[in-house]
């Protein structure tokens, strides 16, 4: 066998062992009834539903239930992304960049009946940015928030920003009803909510599905055979995944093994899309933990990964070498990024230098339970390291158990902590700073990496990426550099997007600012 051949039977074996294979029977049951339902399988689970500080997976379902300002429309060909008016109509901003005035829509109301109002729209960040969570960050250029008229917002920024691009986010931009400022975190969490997108949450059972049920006189109106409910199954199984779409128990998933594709495609029954996605693999090192306190310790580790074995027998070719953490398709994305090639023997010589010949280190490696691209990238890493006198154990785990392990104490966490970014907003900024910036207690830079020079330089790039960014794209792509000098990570691969659904489903486009989220108001059947 080669080694995919022996990554796939080992998978398989596994999963014949532990997972009974058992399809959710509430859509089927639901779908009994007349209603046009909209089922995904979704392999990963939603740990927060709360609008100011949702910040992972949950975005998929909240971008059902709540809106923003604007949107976020990816270029396409020869022609350059834009800005979409959602709850806004128009905007201008002054000439200095520093004042940014939004007209809002007439008529939307919120799912308790209340208008959208100007006030709405000062209250909701105004709540994100007093929580201080998840990515409430982005609004960290605002001074003050004003509202001269009942459909008119304006905003005073601290350093000219692309507001209408930060109001256009996935997290932290959702606008609530007026009566759920006071509500706490747990009120969100027990399936409630304030939205006034087209869908309202009916029923959210941790860990196991959300139910969405469509709003009566949505402002937005719906396609002809629209869908009456979204129903958000967890499934945490790639194999049960690809089961549920073959059998039509589910319309839409993802993450599933590359190596299937083709009889995927080969499938009259289902629609197999394929587009660049704002997306990196990557494996962040645990910088505060021996050996890989080590620079050149980490950098051997980097000289050890399987690049184009992974890309080849993960993404079936699909996928593009990483240079970095900003994908291709973003701006700031440095293409001559001097990132490490695959030499074995480079990265021996490197452990021999910090004294780890034979060593017989064993380190961990966390990954997202369903992902079976990250399960590639891990066996083939893992072979490699063998070849050095490593070990590489790999751990699967659920999303919310994998986070919250490498948030508790960096001392007794993973070793390699494996995880996608997509834009929060699309800037080099969100990137750059979620993942490498310094933090008292961490977040998403779960490597624990710490530069002053680093934070200061993205910084100063961010504050000047409204009125020069020419400049602010150097200063980013130094910045990354510095990342990739140090080795804090190991840059996997540029991931495509690749999403199945049923081929009688009508409307679907992704749209890459959105990681794997599905605007089923736009869906028919």
């Amino acid at each position: 066998m080669n080694r995919r051949d022996v990554l796939k039977s080992a998978a398989l074996s596994a999963l014949a062992a532990s997972v009974p294979l058992a399809l959710p029977r509430w859509s089927m049951a639901l779908a009994q009834d007349g209603s046009r339902i909209f089922t995904l399988a979704h392999p990963a689970g939603f740990p927060d539903l709360d609008p100011a500080t949702s910040f992972s997976n949950d975005g998929a379902v909240l971008a059902n239930v709540y809106e923003g300002l604007t949107r976020y429309i990816p270029g396409k060909d020869d022609a350059p992304a834009t800005v979409a008016p959602v709850l806004a109509t128009g905007w201008e901003t002054s000439a200095d960049g520093l004042t940014w005035t939004f007209k809002l829509r007439e008529g939307v109301k919120f799912h308790d009946g209340s208008d959208l109002t100007a006030e709405a729209v000062k209250g909701s960040i105004e709540r994100t940015t007093k929580i201080a969570g998840g990515a409430a960050f982005i609004w960290s250029p605002v001074t003050a928030i004003t509202a001269p008229d009942r459909l008119t917002v304006v905003f005073t920024l601290s350093s000219p920003q692309p507001l209408d691009v930060i109001a256009a986010s996935g997290f932290a931009a959702w606008i609530i009803s007026p009566a759920a400022f006071d509500k706490d975190n747990a009120w969100f969490n027990a399936g409630n909510d304030a939205g006034s997108g087209p869908f309202k949450i009916d029923r959210y059972e941790p860990g196991q599905r959300a139910i969405l049920k469509r709003v009566a006189d949505y402002w937005g109106g719906a396609p002809d055979g629209a869908f009456d409910t979204a129903a958000f199954e967890i499934v945490e199984d790639a194999v049960l995944d690809q089961n549920m779409i073959e059998g039509g128990q589910a319309d839409w998933t993802y993450g599933l093994a590359y190596e299937n594709l083709d009889a995927l495609k080969a499938n009259p029954d289902l629609s197999v899309v394929v587009n660049p996605s704002f997306e990196t693999l990557f494996g962040m090192y645990n910088t505060k933990k021996a050996p890989l306190d080590r620079p050149k310790v980490r950098q051997a580790l980097s000289l050890a990964f399987p690049y184009d074995d992974v890309i080849a027998a993960g993404t079936s070719g699909l996928g593009s070498r990483a240079k970095g953490v900003i994908p291709s398709g973003i701006w700031g994305h440095d293409p001559d990024a001097p990132v490490p090639n695959t030499d074995l023997e480079a990265a021996k010589a490197l452990l021999a230098e910090e004294g780890l010949t034979d060593s017989n280190l064993e380190l961990v490696m966390t990954y997202a339970t369903s992902d079976t691209l990250e399960a590639t990238a891990g066996e083939l890493w893992k072979a490699n390291l063998a070849q050095l006198g490593i070990t590489l154990t790999l751990q699967p785990m659920a999303w919310e158990a994998q986070w919250e392990l490498a948030k508790s104490d960096p001392a007794a966490a993973q070793d390699i902590f494996v995880m996608y970014w997509w834009p929060t907003y699309v800037t080099p900024y969100d990137y750059l700073f979620n993942l490498f910036h310094s933090e008292q207690s961490p977040a998403y830079n779960l490597g624990y990496y710490t530069n002053p020079d680093y934070d200061k330089l993205i910084d100063e790039a961010a504050a000047l990426s409204g009125t020069d960014r020419t400049k602010a794209e150097a200063m980013f792509k130094d910045a990354q550099r510095m990342v990739i000098a140090d080795s804090a990570a190991v840059f996997m691969l540029d991931k495509p997007n690749i999403h199945i659904l049923r081929s009688d489903v009508k409307g679907y486009q992704d749209n890459p600012a959105y990681g794997h989220v599905v605007f089923v108001n736009d869906l028919s059947r």
